[in-house]
């Protein structure tokens, strides 16, 4: 059991974490490793005529170092920094488990050439059923080329990406959702050691040919994070830890108290807004995951902004309904330049924005080494004794 710190008693505390899945600021130094020369995803989006960020530009979001793309505010109302990502890779497992405190010195596997023959054969061994495709591919792409033949044999799609995950895609009157799920686990037990990517997913869809469509009934089944994370001490602490969207996929459950499951990025604000008017003591992690899934891996420059001003336009009703002691943060895990000629994640620096009534107005805390110093400073300031990776920004955040 993990130690609440004795030093003070907390009132009742609470802090939104919103993590804006794939808004990175900009390429970091060894953004050449990964090809990602030149990514900015927040400038790409900033190019549309669609975009309009004037909450985030008052909270600081263009003060952020190296950020030009708006100008920045003369006074901002938040607290401010450029994070980051120490881990080795730039998926959302990685992304997230770093802001969780944990540190991934080698990046999870990947497939470019597809998942090896063996493994497949103990899969359909296990499963009863043939695989096709066996390619890195866009989802949406896969089941217009594959979902003929897999409706017709009852063969499962799978097909990996850039990031570390292998996916299988079946129609629900084929597959039912539930039997998809149970082949998402026996792929999940087979994927261990050298082939422990970091999520299997569920991606069933429905229509006809060549009409198909995926639908929201998305499941990942997610690698355990190898040591403890933020959750953990939350949870263990007797705190309360909510994760709205795909945080408790992310997880695997672990450490999480309580959690919902949304539709995209529309739901997962409306859920965060209802969590800003209830009674806990605790964290409300949250993903928003449309700018990745719908957006950045669809080059879809325009989309991208519509998203990023909706989050915008929602930010005076979640600021509106911050307590006293309440902390509101936005971050990211990673890039997805939609103005690239790649359709894969982007090895970017990440914003850090911090508002509530306690935060100090236009702390600029610079470029930190880590996400994970979200983290650290999540825990410290419910007076949780740290055991993660990270360094505590709070005496820079706050007002006292």
């Amino acid at each position: 059991m993990y130690q609440v710190r004795s030093d003070r008693r907390d009132p009742l505390k609470r802090v939104f974490l919103i993590v804006l899945d794939s808004v990175g600021i900009g390429e970091m130094p060894d953004a050449a490793q990964y090809g990602d020369q030149g990514s900015n995803t927040l400038a790409a989006a900033a190019s549309s005529e669609y975009f309009s960020m004037p909450n985030m530009q008052a909270l600081g979001l263009f003060n952020i170092d190296g950020v030009t793309c708006r100008p920045g505010a003369e006074h901002p109302k938040g607290a401010f920094a450029r994070m980051t990502e120490r881990s080795k890779g730039k998926d959302t497992t990685i992304g997230h488990w770093e802001i969780a405190g944990i540190d991934s010195p080698k990046p999870l596997p990947t497939y470019p050439e597809g998942f090896p023959a063996s493994l497949l054969e103990k899969f359909s061994s296990r499963t009863g059923r043939r695989v096709i495709c066996n390619k890195p591919y866009s989802g949406t792409e896969v089941i217009k080329e594959y979902g003929k033949e897999h409706v017709e044999t009852g063969a499962l799609i799978v097909y990996t990406s850039a990031d570390s995950v292998f996916q299988i895609a079946a129609h629900e009157s084929v597959v039912p959702v539930e039997e998809l799920y149970q082949y998402c686990e026996i792929a999940r037990e087979l994927l261990t050691g050298e082939h422990s990517v970091g999520r299997v997913i569920a991606r069933p869809f429905t229509g006809t040919y060549p009409d198909f469509t995926r639908t929201s009934n998305r499941h990942d089944f997610s690698l355990l994070p190898p040591g403890v994370t933020m959750l953990d001490q939350l949870s263990n602490a007797g705190l309360d830890v909510i994760a709205v969207g795909k945080i408790n996929d992310i997880f695997a459950g672990r450490g999480i108290t309580q959690f919902t499951r949304t539709s995209g990025n529309s739901e997962g604000l409306a859920q965060t807004l209802e969590w800003t008017k209830k009674d806990f003591h605790g964290l409300c992690f949250v993903n928003l995951v449309d700018f990745d899934m719908l957006y950045g891996h669809r080059n879809d420059v325009e989309g991208y902004a519509k998203g990023l001003t909706e989050v915008d336009q929602a930010v005076p009703g979640l600021l509106e309904n911050l307590r006293e002691e309440d902390l509101l943060m936005f971050t990211a895990d990673h890039g997805c330049d939609p103005s690239t000629l790649s359709t894969d994640h982007s090895r970017e620096y990440t914003p850090w924005l911090i508002a509530g009534p306690g935060v100090r107005k236009g702390a600029n805390l610079g470029t930190l080494p880590s996400f994970a110093d979200i983290g650290a400073t999540i825990l410290d300031y419910f007076n949780v004794k740290q055991e993660i990776t990270g360094i505590s920004r709070l005496k820079d955040i706050l007002k006292k």
